[in-house]
């Protein structure tokens, strides 16, 4: 089903295009290189709350457009690993190259049998309060290859059988993000989250686990832990409940980090593939703890 939204000029329609039934939505009818009136900026939000991830085709942003549609939505959060230069000075523009992929893949390989696990994750759930969106912009891409997995956490968690929704009730998993961490020289304590938790603001109960930040379950044996999270994966690898995204140049991605996952699909060789990223932070959530 098609929806109409407000409008950001008398000349542009915000028209937005489900995808799949919950998750992943097409926005058209708007240049994102202007200034958002609020009205089309609650739409936006209002859409990206309803199907986690929205997508927008031939937008040619740069750099200070790219954070300026990204700052609408909340204080920009700097990644840590982001290198400062003389000539940008602080920028949360971060970039997601390929040579990080096979980082990432170099490090995965070295680990133990059993914590090799498909790169399903949420960016910076290793924070205390993670961010909550992200900015995703094509720069380079592929000529073929090189899609983008979201994954309706919220749909995976309901999928799950109601003897592992129980044993999961409670319990906390572990983002330990301290080996990238330390390799760019920084670090920061390891933190453990709700595995169920409530959306805070749509109130959707959701199954959280970063598969790329070596998760075990507090409190659990190697061999439970590895059995829960076999379950929770599992949901997150079936069709039904994603949306796969294919990078054209122009396309900016827009997700909510609190209800879904996503996985980079690294089948292109090493042929070069450069995203930027901007991060929208979080409001504290210190009194939840």
């Amino acid at each position: 089903m098609t929806t109409l939204a407000a409008v950001s000029s008398p000349h542009e329609t915000l028209t937005i295009r489900p995808l799949q039934p919950t998750v992943g939505a097409e926005i058209s009818g708007i240049d994102l290189r202007r200034p958002l009136t609020d009205e089309v900026r609650d739409e936006i939000k209002a859409a990206v709350l309803a199907y986690k991830v929205v997508f927008f085709r031939d937008q040619e942003l740069d750099r200070a457009q790219h954070e300026a549609f990204a700052r609408r939505f909340g204080p920009l959060y700097i990644h840590p690993s982001v290198k400062r230069t003389a000539n940008e000075g602080i920028t949360a523009i971060h970039p997601i190259a390929s040579d990080a992929f096979k980082e990432l893949e170099n490090r995965r390989a070295a680990q133990p049998a059993g914590d090799q696990w498909d790169g399903y994750h949420a960016d910076t759930s290793w924070r205390l309060d993670p961010t909550w969106g992200a900015v995703l912009r094509a720069v380079t891409l592929p000529e073929v290859g090189g899609d983008t997995i979201w994954v309706d956490a919220g749909l995976a968690y309901r999928a799950l059988s109601d003897e592992v929704k129980e044993r999961l009730a409670g319990l906390h998993v572990v983002h330990d993000f301290r080996d990238a961490l330390t390799g760019a020289g920084l670090d920061y304590p390891i933190v453990a989250h709700p595995i169920v938790r409530k959306h805070r603001e749509t109130g959707e109960t959701i199954g959280f686990v970063n598969f790329s930040v070596h998760p075990w379950i507090v409190g659990l044996d190697r061999a439970e832990s590895t059995e829960l999270l076999t379950a929770i994966i599992d949901q997150y690898r079936k069709p039904e409940h994603q949306v796969r995204f294919t990078w054209r140049p122009g396309s900016v991605a827009f997700w909510d980090n609190r209800a879904a996952l996503h996985y980079a699909v690294r089948n292109y060789g090493d042929t070069r593939r450069l995203l930027e990223r901007v991060l929208i932070a979080d409001e504290p959530q210190f009194a939840d703890i």
